[in-house]
């Protein structure tokens, strides 16, 4: 079975729960994934996460 994951969906389902869990976290949660974002997409981390 192939499994294929992308970081950019699971980041962005963490990011929710803890926002609900914690919405005091909103300003951290958001800078934190708009770097990793940015970072993925300067280092070409952009084509997702692969599980084989």
């Amino acid at each position: 079975m192939n499994m294929q994951l992308s970081l950019a969906p699971i980041i962005a389902l963490l990011a929710g729960i803890l926002i609900l869990v914690q919405p005091r976290l909103l300003n951290y949660i958001v800078a934190i994934y708009l770097i990793v974002i940015g970072l993925l997409g300067l280092f070409g981390g952009a084509g997702g996460f692969h599980m084989h």
